[in-house]
C-alpha cells in the first residue's frame, strides 16, 4: 500500500492531479488546507491518496510538476511526494482492534467495568456460548484475573485448568452412596411434563437392581394415571426387569402401596407431570405426600437441560412447594449449552444426582460428576463415556 501526496490551489485541482497520476483506483485518505493566501500569496491544499501497486515500482521520492495550464499556479516548482508502505502498520492495527473488540465485555451483560485479558478470551467465549449467567461470569472472571499468578497466564492449559477448578467449586454434587444395613430409601421424582421422569426411573431401577452388584430389591409406584400410556410404559419396563409395580390412583392408596413394598431397599415413585404454572396439579402431588408424611421421602426435581435458565428457575420456583431435595437433569444430548445447568444448581444450592444423556435404558445415565459436566461445558457438547 503506497501513500502519495498531491498539492493544488483547490481540493478539486489536487484531486484531479491524483486521479491523473494514480487512476480511479486511488483511495483518498485525507484532504487538508496547508497554506492560505494571506500568508503565502495563494491557498494551497494537500490530497493524500493510497494505492495498491502490483508490478509497478515507486521510488521513495518522486517529483510531480503541477505547473499545468489548468492549475492556475504561477511560478511552478517541482513538488516532492513522499511514498510510504503502510501495509504492515495497517495489518497490525487491524489485529489490535480485533483483539480489543474480543476482550470488551458484551454490552448485553450490563457489566461494563471489566476488560477481559487476551489470555482469557477463549474461556470468556466459552462462557458466552454456554449461556452462563452473566453475573456469575463477571464474578468468576474478576476473581480469576485478580488471583491467577502472572506466571500461569501465558500458559493456555494452566488457564483452562484454573477455570475448571473454579467451576468444580461452584457445582453442587450429591455423590451416590451405598445403603447402610437395614436402610431403605423412597425417592419421588417430580417435574414438568415430558422431561423424562418415567424413563429416568426405569434407568435408576435397573441400575440399583442389577448394575451395582448389591442385590438391592427395587419397587416402583406410579401416581401418573393422567398421561396416556404412562402406566403401560412402566409396566413394560418392570416386566422386563421383573420388578414389582404399584398403581396408585388416589392419595389414600399410597400408604398401602408402600406397605406392600416394605421389603424393597429402593422404592421409586413416578408422579404425573404438568406445566410448572399449573399449581393445582402440583398441589395434587402434595396431597399424596401428606398421606405418608411420616415417611422420609426424598424428592428429586427432574428438569431438561435444553431450556434457558429463566425457565429452569420458573420450574424450580413452583415445584419447590413440594420440598425439593436434589436435582436430576435430562436431555443433555439435546443441547450444546451447559452454563445454565451450572448457574442454576449454584443459585438454588441444590445438589445434582444424575444426568440423563439419551433414551437407552439403563445405559444413558451418568452418576453426578462435576468433571463430566465441566467437560460438556468445555466442549460445547455432551461428552459420552
Amino acid at each position: 500500500m503506497n501513500m502519495l501526496s498531491f498539492l493544488g490551489e483547490t481540493p478539486t485541482i489536487a484531486l484531479r492531479l491524483a486521479q491523473e497520476k494514480c487512476g480511479e483506483e486511488a483511495i483518498v485518505v485525507s484532504t487538508k488546507k496547508i497554506s492560505n493566501a494571506k500568508e503565502s500569496g495563494k491557498d494551497m491544499y494537500e490530497v493524500v491518496v493510497a494505492i495498491e501497486e502490483e508490478g509497478k515500482n515507486f521510488n521513495h521520492t518522486k517529483s510531480i510538476n503541477i505547473a499545468q495550464k489548468d492549475t492556475l499556479i504561477s511560478n511552478p516548482k517541482p513538488i516532492q511526494t513522499n511514498v510510504y508502505d503502510f501495509r504492515e502498520e495497517i495489518l497490525k492495527m487491524q489485529a489490535a482492534l480485533e483483539q480489543v473488540q474480543k476482550s470488551l465485555w458484551n454490552p448485553k451483560s450490563q457489566l461494563y467495568d471489566l476488560n477481559i485479558p487476551p489470555e482469557f478470551i477463549s474461556i470468556y467465549n466459552l462462557f458466552e456460548q454456554n449461556e452462563f449467567d452473566p453475573e456469575m461470569t463477571y464474578t468468576i472472571m474478576k476473581k480469576t484475573i485478580r488471583q491467577l499468578p502472572v506466571s500461569l497466564k501465558s500458559n493456555p492449559k494452566k488457564v483452562n485448568d484454573f477455570f475448571k477448578l473454579i467451576l468444580r467449586r461452584v457445582i453442587p454434587i450429591k455423590h451416590e452412596l451405598p445403603l447402610r444395613k437395614h436402610q431403605r430409601k423412597i425417592i419421588m421424582m417430580i417435574g414438568p411434563t415430558g422431561v423424562g421422569k418415567t424413563t429416568t426411573i426405569s434407568k435408576l431401577a435397573a441400575r440399583y437392581a442389577y448394575k451395582l452388584g448389591q442385590n438391592y430389591k427395587v419397587g416402583i409406584v406410579t401416581l401418573d394415571s393422567f398421561r396416556v400410556g404412562a402406566i403401560e410404559q412402566l409396566q413394560a419396563y418392570t416386566n422386563i426387569m421383573r420388578l414389582p409395580l404399584e398403581i396408585v390412583k388416589k392419595p389414600e392408596e399410597l400408604s398401602e402401596a408402600l406397605l406392600r413394598l416394605k421389603d424393597c431397599h429402593y422404592i421409586f415413585i413416578d408422579t404425573a407431570g404438568s406445566s410448572q404454572y399449573d399449581v393445582d396439579k402440583i398441589e395434587l402431588i402434595n396431597d399424596y405426600q401428606k398421606k405418608v408424611e411420616e415417611l422420609p421421602i426424598e424428592k428429586i426435581l427432574v428438569m431438561p437441560a435444553n431450556v434457558k435458565q429463566s425457565d429452569l428457575l420458573d420450574i424450580y420456583k413452583n415445584y419447590s412447594r413440594l420440598g425439593v431435595d436434589f436435582l436430576t437433569f435430562t436431555k443433555l444430548d439435546e443441547t450444546k449449552s451447559f452454563g445454565n445447568l451450572i448457574s442454576f444448581a449454584h443459585k438454588t444450592k441444590k445438589s445434582i444426582t444424575y444426568f440423563s444423556i439419551g433414551q437407552n435404558v439403563p445405559d444413558d445415565l451418568i452418576v453426578s460428576d462435576s468433571t463430566f459436566l465441566i467437560d460438556c461445558f468445555m466442549n460445547n457438547s455432551c461428552v459420552r463415556r
